[in-house]
């Protein structure tokens, strides 16, 4: 009797979209699939079957997800759909009825229990070893963190918590373990993330969890702490401007998280804020930066905004510009206002012509580009710490402490020795751009 060689491990493709939570996400199933003995298959066509993790939060990101799915569909022809549009099944049977099966964010073992049904997984306790730290989806020297799942503000343009539930902080200690692990593991860069980061432990009432020799409470401030124990940048994203995040930036002068901040302010003009049911104090805003560039001079302010919000006047757009100008936020993003099915916003009157949305975008930009410049030119001269995330002929493509991956700006490093991906180098700046710097690496 002819002998049967051992079965081949079944091989997924995978598509994730949307936000690094999303891509946290991915990488929680990509892990288990891989602990069960999954391969990950670069193309669709050499796989036995795609999952598909989606975004719904806007209409063009689910044009994309629908466009992923039907891509998938036609080279492979197996597909489970998971994340956020997920949440609306519908909508997708709509346009793709031959989808395996639809899972809603979140949704790990429902996931995998439709993988499971269409490609029965060849685990090889002996072969399928999984690193400690999980896969990774981001180059192996910066992760994404997720601290909390959900969120339980009631903006009038979100339909998040519709999506996703209500904030689910996890428990301190777990996410240091997590963090520990991925340190350990050459991370350099922690980027905490959630959808509110600064409500974190409101629903565990800021319960204490087991951490080392200790606990430690569930609350922005404490986490923040532990995580600057840890030897690694943290960076701190979603951040609401809460008044105990002011506590932070004392973090910051210690040196315990990077001098960065990412506060989704939306805009700017009282009126407009209160239509979002976003915080609406500007002027006190602005003497908080103040207060807090003050503390650490060396702040980056990251932060969103929207135009054409329902209702937004030309006063109030300029209110928006001025506000850009006076608090110097140094990276700023621009979205123009698209109504999302199920937002409350839908129902706002005086919606703003396409044209002029258009307009104001490009007014903002233009604005907030200039503001830019302003900013990154008192950095010539001055020595920044920059990570590398790409070697190049001459050196290599960095990041200051005060620029995150993929959306902030980055630093073109000369050097006079090989550069190494991950590596920290010291940069003397020698030249700025509206974005992006340039300098030689200085102490070797």
């Amino acid at each position: 009797m002819a002998e049967t060689g051992p079965k081949a491990a079944p091989r997924i493709s995978f598509v994730s979209l949307g936000c690094p939570k999303a891509l946290v996400d991915s990488e929680r199933i990509v892990t288990r699939l891989r602990a069960e003995g999954y391969e990950l298959s670069k193309t669709h066509a050499g796989a036995d079957l795609v999952v598909v993790n989606t975004c719904g939060f806007l209409d063009s990101a689910k044009a994309e997800s629908l466009n992923a799915i039907g891509e998938a569909l036609a080279e492979n022809g197996k597909v489970v759909v998971t994340g956020c549009m997920g949440a609306e099944p519908e909508d997708i049977r709509a346009a793709h009825p031959g989808v395996l099966a639809i899972t809603g964010p979140q949704q790990y073992e429902s996931v995998l229990a439709a993988v499971h049904e269409a490609v029965p997984p060849a685990h090889d306790p002996f072969l399928d070893l999984v690193p400690a730290q999980g896969v990774k989806l981001t180059p192996r020297h910066y992760a994404y963190l997720k601290i909390s799942e959900g969120c339980s503000n009631r903006c009038t343009f979100c339909i998040i918590p519709h999506l996703r539930g209500d904030l689910v902080s996890r428990p301190a200690g777990e996410v240091l373990r997590e963090a520990e692990k991925l340190v350990s593991a050459g991370v350099k860069e922690l980027l905490v993330i959630s959808q509110d980061t600064s409500a974190y432990g409101q629903d565990l009432r800021y319960a204490a969890s087991p951490w080392r020799d200790g606990e430690v409470a569930a609350r922005f401030l404490d986490l923040s702490r532990a995580l600057g124990e840890l030897g690694a940048w943290v960076r701190l994203h979603y951040v609401y401007p809460y008044p105990h995040v002011d506590g932070v930036l004392d973090l910051m002068a210690e040196g315990k998280v990077l001098p960065y901040l990412d506060i989704p302010f939306q805009h700017a003009n009282a009126e407009v804020l209160r239509r979002m049911k976003r915080p609406a104090a500007t002027e006190k805003t602005l003497a908080r930066i103040a207060a807090w560039r003050a503390r650490v001079p060396d702040l980056t302010l990251r932060s969103t905004f929207i135009v054409g919000f329902p209702g937004e006047t030309e006063a109030e757009f300029a209110d928006l510009l001025a506000f850009l100008e006076e608090a110097e936020i140094d990276r700023a993003g621009c979205f123009k206002y698209e109504p999302v099915r199920g937002a409350p916003a839908n129902e706002l009157p005086g919606a703003v012509p396409a044209e002029v949305m258009a307009e104001r975008y490009d007014r903002f930009m233009r604005t907030q580009q200039k503001v830019s410049a302003r900013r990154l030119k008192r950095k010539v001269g001055t020595r920044q710490q920059v990570i590398i995330d790409q070697v190049t002929p001459a050196g290599g493509i960095g990041r200051t402490r005060g620029d995150a991956p993929e959306i902030d700006g980055t630093v073109s490093v000369s050097a006079r020795r090989p550069l190494r991906v991950g590596e920290i180098a010291t940069v003397k700046i020698e030249a700025a751009g509206p974005y992006d710097l340039a300098g030689t690496a200085v102490g070797f």
